[in-house]
């Protein structure tokens, strides 16, 4: 019997669940480069390269091991620009008695998938992804009847049954988080390493040209592109990452630098979203950096948290609460998103600087998207679609399963705490203590109010003042809550207008 196995452009895995019972001598494996996913945000240039030549680079792979593959290009003429259209074209071509998928990330895909067997006449086995540590099915257990849900008790839940930074029944070095040795401020004279990057091959530059040539008006650059595209790559960029960066990655992981966009951070997400890396083998790295003596404990634990922890987390979260969840506004934000998300043309140095960083590598690390353009949005009150929509398009690493709940849930506290426990609203203080943006920006950071202030400054309480009836029973916001008690309604009103005066300038 030949079956027709269909593998996205996330699943470059090789112990993928659609290859496990492959058969060389009748099985076809499709793989396709559609317009429609390309398109349906407008997806930086460097995003856009990076899939179609880590696809390219796996498609050859497979070919080498002896594997049919019907490849579909983006330029091919007869290319329907669909999944749907490239399966039945594929049907077509091919005599197949069923076809088999691996679950996809994302949920509009997989309601596409579920509609194949009755539209193309075929049997449709839909199997689960197993490069998980937890199965969709594990995480809505765990959900089902509790009251709240929070990272940090799946997280345990998690590293006792798979074992990870366990010595025993007890968390390695003797605590569950390391949060609050985590949270230092860059010294000006510490040097940052030199990341590993990779220079395009003859593959990723063809890719380049078509991206150019067919997406000129999508967002970035590709002039830095050096994303890892294929599993030696990956595989070269998680050794850089351990052996260069993991060590001080505890200590600076909320750190931000002018001109420096990578820090100590690992860039390993996009590597692992599209399946050239596993989440195992990426925490057994690390835990054995650790337990040679090549990082610390605290570096080590807070890694491992954003792939056991996080990312499992808000994949569960995705799949539990879909499709209403997309449309999360707790808050009631509806300001248009400014158009310097995409220039970077505003006097707000922190902004422009994460705007270009964007801009130059797909890329710009957790607090700067969290704490800066997140925070910036859920101050000036934007719509949560449309900063949504943003950080899909803009970031090599963003799919749909993990960017949404980190913007839904905490970038804006659309989801009215589902997910996190609180806003993740600042003043410039924030900022400036954990970075060097405010030096040379021409707002002051330690103003309050008049056209000079920091714009976060000016923005911060009128939020709190805007959103009281939704955020002052919050626990964590008790104390702003308190001190706002004491304002009077005329201190109030000044700091509505001082607000506005800032939202009127967008």
């Amino acid at each position: 019997m030949s079956v027709l196995r269909v593998v996205l452009g996330d699943q470059l895995s090789a112990d993928l669940p659609t290859l496990a019972d492959l058969d060389r001598e009748h099985d076809v494996v499709l793989m396709m480069e559609v317009a429609q996913e390309a398109t349906y945000v407008r997806h930086h240039k460097q995003k856009l390269v990076l899939f179609l030549s880590a696809m390219r680079h796996f498609a050859a792979d497979l070919a080498a091991a002896g594997i049919r593959v019907d490849y579909v290009r983006l330029d091919d003429p007869a290319n329907t620009g669909s999944f749907d259209g490239e399966v039945a074209r594929a049907l077509q071509r091919h005599r197949v008695e069923r076809v088999v998928v691996t679950e996809p990330g994302e949920w509009r895909v997989q309601q596409a998938i579920e509609t194949w067997s009755t539209r193309l006449g075929r049997p449709v086995e839909i199997r689960a992804d197993t490069r998980f540590y937890a199965s969709r099915a594990r995480f809505e257990k765990w959900a089902r009847g509790r009251r709240t849900w929070r990272l940090e008790h799946f997280y345990r839940e998690l590293r006792r049954e798979h074992g990870v930074l366990m010595d025993g029944d007890q968390p390695a070095g003797g605590a569950w988080n390391f949060d609050p040795e985590n949270r230092k401020r860059l010294p000006p004279d510490l040097p940052v390493p030199t990341r590993r990057r990779f220079a395009p091959d003859a593959v990723t530059r063809e890719v380049m040209a078509l991206v150019e040539a067919r997406f000129p008006d999508h967002f970035g650059t590709l002039d830095a592109f050096g994303w890892p595209v294929t599993r030696t790559e990956a595989l070269a960029a998680l050794a850089d990452f351990v052996d260069s960066a993991l060590p001080r990655f505890g200590d600076y992981q909320d750190a931000m630098k002018a001109g420096a966009p990578f820090l100590f951070h690992s860039l390993l997400a996009p590597a692992l979203n599209l399946g050239l890396l596993s989440a195992r083998e990426v925490c057994a790295a690390a835990e054995t950096a650790w337990r040679d003596g090549r990082a610390p404990i605290n570096a080590v634990e807070g890694f491992v948290r954003q792939i056991l922890g996080w990312r499992e987390y808000v994949r569960g979260v995705y799949w539990t609460l879909m499709p209403d969840y997309a449309a999360s506004n707790r808050l009631n934000a509806s300001r248009p998103l400014p158009d310097f998300y995409w220039t970077g043309d505003t006097d707000m140095r922190c902004v422009a600087q994460a705007v270009a960083m964007t801009c130059d590598h797909a890329y710009s690390h957790h607090i700067q998207r969290l704490m800066v353009t997140g925070n910036f949005a859920l101050l000036a009150g934007v719509a949560p679609e449309q900063i949504e929509r943003w950080y899909l398009a803009v970031y090599a690493d963003a799919l749909e399963w993990v960017e949404m709940p980190n913007t839904l849930g905490m970038a804006t506290f659309a989801d009215g705490g589902r997910m996190a426990s609180k806003p993740y609203a600042a003043s410039g203080a924030y900022i400036d203590r954990m970075s060097d943006f405010c030096r040379g920006c021409a707002y002051d950071v330690k103003q309050k109010t008049g056209p000079k202030a920091c714009p976060f400054n000016r923005l911060y309480w009128a939020f709190l003042i805007r959103n009281r009836g939704v955020l002052e029973g919050n626990p964590r916001l008790a104390m702003p809550y308190r001190t706002l008690a004491a304002w009077s309604k005329e201190r109030q009103a000044a700091c509505l207008a001082e607000a506005d005066s800032v939202l009127e300038g967008l």
